[in-house]
């Protein structure tokens, strides 16, 4: 089985959603009827700068779903397209709590759920709060994961999702410039380590004087690249092969092999002494 990504490594213009959702629009109407899967990068409705957007998250989130869920659900039912895409979410029940969140439409407009990101980078704590679990969706027949640009660095949750049966795990990112390094590494050892694919979504552009480093990639089970933008603007489409999932994991069972009662208790053990 196949599926056919398109991951919109685009710059996003800080704090003007109408201007960032108008520019996603225009990417699917150029792309969404020629891929099975169309994904947006962290943060694309508002930009992601922490220290110029600050208070004003609080008027820039949203529910979800909500407003864009809705309209991008459009979107999707037009063109036979799902749609993976991360925005800042304002709990529905208290909203003053806000989380960075990722949510996912399936090829028909449906609506199936978000991630939270669970691990925030230390600066962040002061807008959002931590998300708890690691779903797992289901689009066109595939299994699919989420991690949102930092969670990239904790393959705990990747063997998590991979065990409950993600073959392919996408994540929206907002790296910067001089952490190229732990784009590449990551993506590509997360997807060997769990012999799964991994799609890195980042963002381009400068706010202030820090500028996205782009190289948005697919990854196949052995760590190998499939395909990468560079740091231009644009549409990057790839094909996946998901067949070799299961020929990777015959040659080489890492998740069979696994010895599960030994981690626990000295995982415990070496938590205590820290």
């Amino acid at each position: 089985m196949e599926l056919k990504i398109g991951v919109v490594q685009m710059d996003c213009m800080l704090k003007d959603k109408e201007a960032n959702m108008q520019k996603a629009e225009e990417y699917l109407d150029q792309t969404g009827a020629n891929v099975d899967v169309l994904c947006l990068p962290e943060l694309f409705t508002t930009g992601y700068h922490l220290d110029l957007i600050k208070e004003d998250f609080y008027t820039l989130a949203e529910t979800v779903p909500g407003p864009t869920v809705n309209r991008l659900a459009e979107k999707a039912k037009k063109y036979n397209t799902a749609i993976i895409a991360n925005i800042v979410e304002k709990d529905s029940l208290q909203e003053a709590v806000l989380y960075d969140t990722t949510f996912v439409i399936d090829e028909e407009g449906r609506y199936l759920g978000k991630y939270r990101k669970v691990h925030l980078y230390p600066t962040e704590h002061q807008y959002f709060r931590s998300g708890s679990e690691f779903p797992v969706f289901e689009i066109r027949g595939v299994k699919i994961g989420i991690a949102t640009c930092y969670d990239h660095a904790f393959e705990e949750m990747f063997r998590i999702m991979a065990l409950k049966g993600a073959e392919v795990i996408f994540i929206p990112s907002a790296v910067p410039k001089n952490y190229e390094y732990l784009l590449n590494l990551r993506t590509r050892a997360r997807a060997q380590d769990n012999q799964i694919f991994t799609v890195a979504i980042n963002r381009i552009g400068t706010e202030d004087k820090v500028t996205y480093c782009g190289l948005s990639k697919i990854v196949n089970p052995r760590g190998e690249v499939v395909c990468e933008a560079g740091d231009e603007e644009g549409i990057l489409i790839g094909t996946i092969d998901l067949s070799l999932i299961l020929k990777e994991r015959k040659q080489e069972p890492i998740l069979r092999s696994r010895r599960p009662e030994l981690y626990g208790s000295l995982a415990e053990n070496l938590e205590s002494q820290n």
